[in-house]
């Protein structure tokens, strides 16, 4: 017992060392018999100590979701510049062709939700990268379109490419898009929003404003002129509603005094 504590005591001598594989043999931390090199820890493959999530591409075996067969998974943490790190989950199954990705905010959610706005003015504007988190809502309101939060989950993409992937959803969709059951009639509206699509998609139509609303705050639209203000972007960071946080599972989510009944 040290009788000098907080102070150092000079009676008392503490010296640090390293341990011998016996003795982490025998505190069971490492197996007896296994090669030094086997019993380093190993994340996913790859060696701890070399480690490194934003450089590495790590695997892991999974079930498609749509044959159910056995494949894998790769994932890797990206950061994104100006905003934060993410992480890309993507699945390839080579039995039945399925091609799927996901993606998910390294950080935790945002106090505030944000409102992100970019008013396209020309063809490079499809080509700005677009992080969409899985609680983010997608708004048109020149062609009186908005998607509900979690439609196509999350995506890393670009502008472009969420614009396809929206297309591509109406079309799978909606049995009057395609099949037996397609006509110009039936078609209809669900037609001429697609060809609005593509004129946008194509730099035609000018003057769209595409918005990203997320009440997490973990949605991203990238900025031509970072760190300087883009002239195009306007970000709006608000207070989440009670049907927001609802939404989000907040309003029962107990984080100070959690052991209170």
């Amino acid at each position: 017992m040290c009788t000098h504590a907080p102070n150092k005591d000079p009676q008392m001598t503490i010296t640090h060392y390293e341990r011998t594989r016996e003795q982490n043999i025998d505190l069971g931390i490492v197996a007896e018999g296994a090669e030094e090199e086997a019993a380093e820890e190993e994340v996913l493959g790859v060696k701890s100590k070399d480690f490194d999530s934003t450089q590495e591409v790590m695997h892991f075996p999974a079930n498609c979701p749509r044959c159910n067969v056995p494949c894998e998974t790769n994932m890797k943490v990206v950061n994104i510049p100006h905003f934060k790190e993410v992480v890309i989950m993507a699945t390839n199954c080579e039995s039945c062709g399925h091609r799927d990705n996901e993606v998910k905010s390294g950080g935790g959610m945002e106090a505030k939700g944000r409102k992100i706005s970019l008013r396209i003015e020309n063809r490079d504007d499809m080509s700005r990268d677009i992080l969409k988190s899985e609680t983010c809502s997608v708004m048109i309101p020149e062609l009186d379109f908005e998607t509900e939060m979690g439609t196509l989950g999350g995506k890393f993409t670009t502008v472009e490419g969420l614009l396809e992937d929206f297309k591509t959803q109406l079309k799978e969709t909606n049995p009057f898009m395609i099949g037996d059951s397609s006509t110009p009639e039936r078609s209809g509206k669900l037609g001429d929003f697609c060809k609005e699509l593509d004129l946008i998609v194509q730099g035609e139509k000018n003057g769209v404003h595409f918005i990203l609303d997320d009440p997490a705050g973990n949605s991203y639209i990238q900025s031509l002129t970072a760190p300087d203000p883009d002239a195009q972007l306007t970000i709006e960071d608000y207070e989440r509603s009670f049907e927001q946080n609802e939404d989000l599972g907040l309003n029962d989510m107990k984080t100070e005094n959690y052991e209170e009944n």
